[in-house]
C-alpha cells in the first residue's frame, strides 16, 4: 500500500513563503478566524530586475543592494545581481554550464543590515537579474542610480529594481519630438515571455504598428522605443504593458532634449483614490497625468497634502478623466516652497484610475525633470538604498489621519552604526523629515520606514546631485517591501491513503 500525503493548505502556504509574491487567507473562514489561523512568516525567496541603465558613453551607474534585518529568518541564504544576458536556460549542456560559470555577479551582498554597492560605466551596461534566498530575501531592495554628464537625458536617473509581474501602467510617457522614451522589458525566466504594449492618448487608444505579441527571450531585456510603435506625436500618453505569457520587469526611461531624463516606475494598480507622495518643495513645474482604464469617466477631487494640511489648488479643484483617455493638467509651482503630496479622491462614485506626475526643478537651461507615480502605502515596512550624508530627502504623508513612523538608518556600506528616529505625521500633511544619519558613516546607507500606527502612510525618497551646474534629482516611492507573508495554518489532516 502506497501512502500519498495531500495537504493543500499547507502546500499552498509553503509556496507563498518561498515566492513572497502572495499573501494567502482561507476564503471560507470569517476574518477573525483567519487572523487566528494565519502566521506571518518571512519570505524565503525573491527576485528583482534592473533595466539597462543608459546608452550614453558618459553614464556612470551605481547599484546598491540592501536587506533589512528581519526576525524569524535563519542564518543561511544568498543574494547576487548579475547580467541578464550572462544567464542561460538550464539546457543541461556543457556550453550552458560554462556560460553560467562565466557570469560574474555585479555585486554579492554579505550580510543583512549593511548595504553593498557595485558600479558600471559607459553605454554597454546590460540589464541585471537579482535573486535572493533565505535571510537575504525579506524586504530586499535594489537601487540603480546613474549620472549622465551631457546629452539627451543628462542628469541624475534613478530606479528601484522591480519584481517580475504580468501587468504595468505608465501614465506620463510621450512620443513628442523632444522626448525619447523607451519601455524596458526584462525576462528573468527560462522561457520566452510575450507581451503587448498599448498606448492611450487624449483621444483614446493610439494605433500601434508592432506593439502586439512582442517576444522577450529567456534571460534577456528588450528596450522598445515608443516612437517606433506609432506615427502620432503626443505629449502625454499612458502605456499599458500586458504580459500574455511569462513574467517581465518593466520600467520606462524618459529622456528629454532640454529637461534631462529619469525613470518612470509603474503606477500602483488602478484605484478610485490615489496618492502621489513627495513633490519637492522647490519644484518649478508639476504636471499631473491620469488615465481611467475602465468604461466609465472618473471625476476626481484634487488636493495637496502640504506641510500645514490639505489644501485645494485654485483653479484645479477637480479633474475629469474620460474613460479610455489620458488627461493631463499643469499644476505649476504648486508646492510653493513647502513639500507636498497630491491626493486624488472621487467626487462621487469611485472609478479606478492610474496617475503620475512629472516634476521640474531649476530654471532656464539648467532644468532637470523626474517622475513620481501614484503608489500604495508603506504598509508594514519599506526601504530605500543609496543615501548619502547630505543628498537624500525622505517625504512622509498621512492623508487620512495622524500617524507615527519609525525611520532607521542602516550601517554605511563602508562603516558606521545604525540610528533611528520616530516621527509624528499630522493628518493631511506632508513632512520632509530630518533624517537620522549613521554614526561614523562611510559610504552610502539605507533608510527603512516602519509605521507604528494603523493609519496609512505614503513615502518617497529624493536624491539630489548637481551635475554640470544642473540640479539633478530623482525620486523613488516606498511601497510595502513584501518581506513577510501571511500563511494559514492547516486545521485539518488532508492525508489520503491510496492503494
Amino acid at each position: 500500500m502506497n501512502r500519498t500525503t495531500l495537504s493543500l493548505i499547507a502546500g499552498t502556504a509553503a509556496l507563498a513563503a518561498v515566492t513572497g509574491f502572495a499573501a494567502l487567507t482561507e476564503p471560507t473562514a470569517p476574518a477573525t478566524d483567519t487572523a487566528k489561523a494565519a502566521a506571518v512568516l518571512p519570505v524565503e525567496r525573491t527576485g528583482l530586475l534592473c533595466p539597462a541603465p543608459s546608452s550614453s558613453d558618459l553614464a556612470e551607474t551605481t547599484y546598491t543592494s540592501f536587506t533589512p534585518v528581519t526576525k524569524g529568518t535563519g542564518s543561511d541564504g544568498t543574494a547576487e545581481l548579475q547580467s541578464a544576458t550572462g544567464q542561460s536556460a538550464d539546457a543541461g549542456s556543457a556550453a550552458d554550464d560554462e556560460k553560467k560559470t562565466a557570469a560574474k555577479p555585479v555585486l554579492t551582498p554579505k550580510t543583512p543590515g549593511t548595504p553593498v554597492t557595485g558600479e558600471t560605466s559607459g553605454g554597454e551596461a546590460p540589464a541585471l537579474v537579482g535573486t535572493a534566498e533565505g535571510r537575504f530575501a525579506p524586504g530586499w531592495t535594489l537601487q540603480e542610480t546613474t549620472q549622465v554628464a551631457a546629452g539627451t537625458g543628462r542628469g541624475l536617473l534613478g530606479v528601484t529594481c522591480t519584481a517580475p509581474d504580468t501587468e504595468f501602467w505608465f501614465p506620463g510617457v510621450s512620443t513628442a519630438a523632444d522626448r525619447t522614451d523607451y519601455v524596458h522589458l526584462t525576462n528573468p525566466d527560462d522561457s520566452a515571455a510575450v507581451a503587448d504594449i498599448e498606448l492611450y492618448g487624449k483621444d483614446g487608444a493610439v494605433a500601434t504598428t508592432v506593439g502586439e505579441g512582442l517576444t522577450i527571450p529567456a534571460h534577456s531585456s528588450e528596450p522598445i522605443l515608443l516612437s517606433t510603435l506609432t506615427d502620432e506625436k503626443q505629449d502625454d500618453l499612458t502605456v499599458h504593458v500586458n504580459v500574455r505569457s511569462g513574467r517581465v520587469g518593466a520600467a520606462v526611461q524618459a529622456l528629454d532634449d532640454k529637461l534631462g531624463g529619469d525613470w518612470l516606475a509603474a503606477s500602483t494598480d488602478p484605484a478610485g483614490s490615489l496618492v502621489v507622495p513627495g513633490i519637492p518643495k522647490d519644484a518649478t513645474a508639476v504636471r499631473l497625468v491620469a488615465f481611467a482604464p475602465d468604461d466609465a469617466d472618473a471625476d476626481l477631487k484634487v488636493q495637496l497634502a502640504s506641510a500645514s494640511g490639505l489644501i485645494t489648488p485654485a483653479g484645479q479643484e477637480t479633474l475629469r478623466v474620460k474613460a479610455g483617455m489620458t488627461t493631463a493638467v499643469d499644476l505649476g509651482d504648486i508646492t510653493r516652497g513647502e513639500p507636498g503630496s497630491l491626493v486624488l479622491t472621487p467626487t462621487d462614485r469611485s472609478v479606478p484610475v492610474v496617475a503620475a506626475v512629472r516634476v521640474v526643478r531649476g530654471k532656464g537651461e539648467k532644468q532637470e525633470s523626474a517622475f513620481i507615480p501614484a503608489t500604495s502605502p508603506v504598509g508594514t515596512r519599506a526601504s530605500a538604498a543609496d543615501n548619502g550624508a547630505k543628498n537624500a530627502t525622505l517625504s512622509l504623508t498621512a492623508p487620512q489621519g495622524t500617524a507615527k513612523v519609525k525611520v532607521t538608518a542602516s550601517a554605511g556600506s563602508g562603516g558606521g552604526t545604525t540610528a533611528s528616529q520616530t516621527y509624528t505625521i499630522k493628518s493631511g500633511t506632508t513632512q520632509d523629515v530630518q533624517l537620522p544619519v549613521p554614526a561614523g558613516l562611510k559610504g552610502t546607507y539605507a533608510l527603512t520606514v516602519e509605521p507604528l500606527t494603523d493609519t496609512p502612510v505614503y513615502a518617497s525618497r529624493t536624491l539630489t546631485q548637481t551635475i554640470g551646474g544642473v540640479p539633478g534629482f530623482t525620486i523613488q516611492t516606498l511601497p510595502d517591501d513584501r518581506g513577510t507573508v501571511a500563511v494559514p495554518k492547516a486545521d485539518e489532516d488532508l492525508t489520503v491513503l491510496q492503494k
